[in-house]
């Protein structure tokens, strides 16, 4: 439907939108269920994701495990810390690329509009310098080839 567009605020701040053409319960549970998880959230092609553990109610663990299938790979572990269904989604997430980076505390909204859904994710680092190293990684890149993936499941 759109073109993922991602900004900066502030120091700490990262701004994700997206639009997608199904509804808002739909992009939700794609967020949140596992089986549907792992059909999209994979970044680049070529990755895969074999671990995916998301319990979707306060304080419910989130475990995600990547792999290139050449031996390369990394995780993510988190937290939910609120989920209001279809609507609203907070968390927070560790990447693990092998040592734990800073706590990255996430609020992705999802509301109707006209057909679809307009997405929001913000992300809130500790400081300029988390936020800078997690932008050089080049995670834009494989967010968006991500959501193309999920905009097709849908």
């Amino acid at each position: 439907m759109s073109k993922m567009t991602l900004t900066t605020e502030g120091d700490r701040h990262v701004l994700v939108t997206r639009r997608f053409a199904a509804p808002p319960e739909a992009v939700y549970r794609a967020h949140v269920e596992p089986e549907l998880l792992q059909k999209w959230m994979l970044g680049p092609e070529g990755w895969t994701m074999p671990v995916c553990i998301s319990q979707p109610w306060p304080n419910g663990r989130i475990r995600f495990e990547w792999t290139d299938g050449k031996g390369g790979g990394f995780h993510l572990t988190g937290e939910y810390l609120e989920l209001e269904p279809y609507r609203r989604i907070v968390h927070v997430e560790r990447m693990h690329l092998p040592d734990p980076t800073p706590d990255n505390h996430v609020e992705t909204t999802f509301e109707s509009d006209g057909g679809g859904t307009l997405m929001t994710l913000r992300m809130t680092l500790p400081d300029a310098q988390t936020r800078a190293a997690m932008l050089a990684t080049g995670m834009e890149h494989g967010m968006e080839a991500s959501y193309q993936r999920l905009e097709t499941i849908l």
